[in-house]
């Protein structure tokens, strides 16, 4: 990713964020063995600032769409402090095999990560977890799959995938819990905002739709949508 690649995915940028398009299929960090990450693009970021912005909060490697850095120390304790006390309000497109049994609901599903013998991990659903709560509405569907669109309240790791399992459509592309194999994670962080500041209306935005999505949302009646 070229220095105008990562300037070009600015959805929003003030003195205090930036939200970012995140692309799928690259983690934010590097891992334990290294490997392209989008933090280390961050330096392009700075825009004059003496030190690139940090994030503020992750999505999986899998995951695009809205992706909040904080520009500065204090940026950053602000915004956590609102991630904290459940300020941020968060919006994700997902793609699922079958359909769930109402066409809104809410999950509310306590998660715990369980490790196997090979050092691999999953998350499960636990009554001895950490509370987990997802409101879901059907937007569409088609053969087989349904759009829908999902409030997370919590921030669980792997929270939609494994809450959309339980209640029977897993996501497109997620194996792990589930789902039909041979495409891409079709979860999408759609829109994201928060009262950043005290005297004026949430700031946010809005992350495009990603072309590996496209293809199924307009099946399932996005190309239609108003």
């Amino acid at each position: 990713m070229t220095p105008a690649q990562i300037q070009d995915r600015i959805l929003y940028r003030d003195g205090l964020m930036l939200i970012l398009d995140k692309p799928a299929g690259l983690p934010v960090h590097a891992g334990p063995a290294g490997g392209p990450n989008l933090e280390r693009h961050f330096d392009a970021l700075r825009f004059g600032f003496p030190k690139p912005p940090a994030l503020a909060h992750r999505l999986d490697r899998d995951t695009s769409g809205c992706l909040i850095l904080g520009r500065h120390a204090k940026a950053l304790r602000k915004i956590g402090i609102l991630f904290q006390n459940g300020k941020v309000d968060k919006t994700y497109w997902a793609v699922v095999a079958g359909a769930p049994p109402q066409e809104s609901g809410r999950i509310e599903l306590p998660l715990a990560k369980v490790s196997n013998k090979t050092g691999g991990w999953r998350i499960v659903g636990s009554p001895d977890g950490q509370a987990a709560v997802t409101d879901y509405v059907v937007r569409g569907q088609a053969d087989g799959l349904t759009w829908l669109e999902l409030t997370p309240h919590t921030g669980r790791t792997h929270q939609i995938r494994v809450h959309c399992a339980s209640i029977g459509c897993p996501l497109v592309g997620d194996p792990q819990y589930g789902g039909p194999d041979g495409k891409p994670l079709h979860l999408h962080s759609r829109a994201i905002s928060l009262p950043l500041y005290p005297k004026r209306d949430p700031v946010g935005a809005v992350a495009p739709v990603p072309a590996h999505m496209r293809a199924a949302l307009d099946a399932c009646g996005f190309a239609d949508a108003p």
